[in-house]
């Protein structure tokens, strides 16, 4: 993908504060992430890492405590007549279709809020029959009167991706799309979104904890661990040949990698409490086997933060022991 990026944020940091005085949790702590039009970026990680923040901050549900979100080039503002605007260009696309649907609203009447609510003038039938109809939902109009307690969990996700679609928007956030549905559907999910982009040039983060998920789907992989970006690059690169230690760990726990599966040590730590160094250090594998003392950077692993990456969809990876290996330079500090 070449041009402006769509979407683009900077040196984004996020903190909730701490209770009965602890220190701030720094859920999102300094990313850079492009997303050019017609590009699907997958943001992947285990639960807890930042990921769900970070695109409700993209959303414009979460105001970023400093650092900036830029959309077509203007900086995102979070005034109410703003962020309307901005909503009807960026939809989200949640992970349970059963709870993002209303019980007692008609199928008819969950794709057309959006409509109803961005006072849409023109033909409300047909706008609302086009997108059930391009999220594979045919004929339409089969649909209108039903019920979500009526349908599969293939087809009120079907319903949810059509309310979104229905406000023509350029940038799809899909936060665990298919997590809730049977494996037989998930397939035809992900290849209704691939459909969507082809056909209307759609862009999308799409966040998840499946690396299996990003292979189907992405062009751009972005590996996210304690509140920052570690790893990003085309998904084809990062998925066959991993740099970061966490990285490696997450691809060898699936079910087609071949070799041993790495078992990290303990949990993430507390975002309250961030370790020096690079953050992934105490339970780093490379660290733990030697591989970093020969390599002559154990201590830098320890005690100096590796940077970041900047965000612009080249191969970068925030590792110490990938840098010495590969004898490449560092992310931005």
């Amino acid at each position: 993908m070449t041009g402006s990026p769509l979407l683009s944020t900077r040196d984004v940091h996020i903190t909730f504060p701490g209770r009965h005085g602890a220190p701030d949790a720094r859920a999102v702590d300094g990313v850079d992430l492009d997303i050019r039009p017609g590009e699907i970026v997958a943001l992947v990680g285990e639960s807890g890492c930042g990921k769900t923040t970070l695109a409700r901050a993209l959303l414009g549900l979460v105001e970023p405590t400093t650092g900036r979100v830029t959309f077509d080039g203007q900086p995102l503002r979070y005034s109410g007549r703003s962020l309307k605007a901005y909503r009807r260009r960026v939809q989200l696309v949640l992970q349970d279709p059963s709870g993002s649907l209303n019980p007692r609203h008609t199928v008819y009447d969950a794709v057309a809020e959006g409509l109803r609510i961005h006072g849409h003038r023109g033909d409300e039938r047909a706008v609302v029959a086009d997108a059930l109809s391009r999220a594979g939902l045919r004929p339409p109009e089969r649909f209108f009167l039903r019920y979500p307690h009526e349908l599969s969990g293939g087809q009120r996700q079907r319903v949810v991706i059509a309310g979104a679609l229905v406000l023509e928007p350029e940038l799809l956030v899909a936060d665990e799309p298919v997590a809730s549905l049977d494996a037989s559907v998930r397939g035809e999910i992900l290849a209704l979104l691939l459909r969507l982009r082809d056909e209307l040039g759609l862009s999308a983060l799409v966040v998840t904890h499946d690396l299996g998920l990003a292979w189907n789907i992405a062009d751009r992989v972005a590996v996210m661990y304690l509140g920052r970006i570690v790893e990003t690059g085309a998904v084809e690169q990062v998925l066959t040949a991993p740099r970061h230690p966490y990285t490696r760990a997450l691809l060898s726990v699936l079910p087609e990698a071949s070799g041993e599966p790495v078992v990290l040590t303990g949990e993430p730590p507390d975002p309250a409490r961030i370790p020096s160094g690079c953050r992934f250090h105490a339970r780093c594998q490379v660290l733990a086997s030697g591989e970093a003392e020969r390599a002559g950077v154990a201590q830098a692993c320890r005690t100096t933060d590796p940077g970041v990456p900047d965000g612009t969809g080249t191969p970068q990876v925030a590792c110490h022991w990938a840098h010495a290996t590969e004898g490449e330079g560092t992310p931005k500090g």
